[in-house]
């Protein structure tokens, strides 16, 4: 990444990314922000890895993190509310993911409930949120990690078939391009989950999730349930419609959520 580069697209943000590191090789950015955080870290330090070689997402799955190919990226976020007041933002962040990539490139991503930006009924990347508890003051901080597919041509076997990047997408943009946009739309995003301004992010992202209206399998404890996408309450969670007819919210964390015939279909 280069770093001088990135900079120069960050004018203007008020606390995210004001403080940047800049790595060319980490395991996690995630576990190295945690550790930032446990030595006294800013609040809106960002992180970002030319390569990492222990990337994981939601559920300790593998993210594949191939060097100077993608934007791996952690955000250490100190909101000062409640942790109850902290669910929406994984999804907050995927309508970020949206903006960026619009900005950049001038097409808008989907989003799969509840954080996989896809194009083309594709996965484009993925989050991973993770909260710390500050040990002398009982703070919640927001481990915000982002990975977004951008120069990526090849995956291995198990994510080829739902896997895609902007480059596969045809668009030729620089990581530098794309990590700016991304990080100047998560210190938006952060300025409204701090002031309560949310509901623009609910809008958007009802608009923009791709489940809705479709049949889904819930998947949990090694069970699987077939349900119907009928819409995102107010705290973002997945309405769904069971086979008896029954209608209940599935939370972010609770279940997988997959389309019955792919990854969004």
């Amino acid at each position: 990444m280069n770093e001088p580069v990135l900079r120069q697209g960050l004018g203007g943000v008020k606390l995210v990314g004001r403080t940047l590191c800049c790595l060319a090789e980490i395991g996690s950015t995630n576990d190295y922000g945690k550790q930032l955080v446990y030595s006294g870290a800013e609040s809106g330090t960002v992180i970002l890895a030319d390569r990492q070689t222990a990337g994981r997402g939601r559920m300790d799955r593998r993210f594949q993190s191939p060097a100077e190919k993608g934007i791996y990226l952690t955000a250490l976020l100190r909101p000062e509310l409640p942790p109850e007041q902290l669910v929406c933002v994984t999804a907050m962040a995927g309508m970020a993911i949206c903006d960026a990539v619009e900005a950049v490139c001038g097409v808008r991503p989907g989003l799969k409930w509840p954080n996989d930006p896809v194009l083309n009924g594709k996965k484009l990347g993925g989050i991973l949120t993770e909260l710390v508890i500050e040990p002398e003051s009982g703070q919640p901080w927001v481990i915000l990690g982002i990975g977004l597919n951008v120069k990526q041509n090849e995956f291995t076997p198990d994510v080829e078939a739902m896997a895609t990047s902007l480059e596969r997408e045809g668009f030729a943009v620089t990581r530098e391009q794309v990590a700016a946009a991304l990080i100047r739309a998560l210190d938006e995003m952060y300025a409204a989950l701090i002031s309560g301004d949310c509901e623009p992010y609910l809008a958007a992202y009802r608009r923009g999730c791709v489940n809705l209206g479709k049949a889904v399998r819930l998947i949990s404890g090694g069970r699987e349930e077939p349900a119907v996408a009928i819409g995102i309450d107010e705290q973002f969670g997945l309405l769904v419609r069971l086979a008896d007819g029954t209608q209940t919210a599935v939370r972010s964390g609770e279940v997988s959520v997959r389309g019955l015939y792919g990854y969004t279909d």
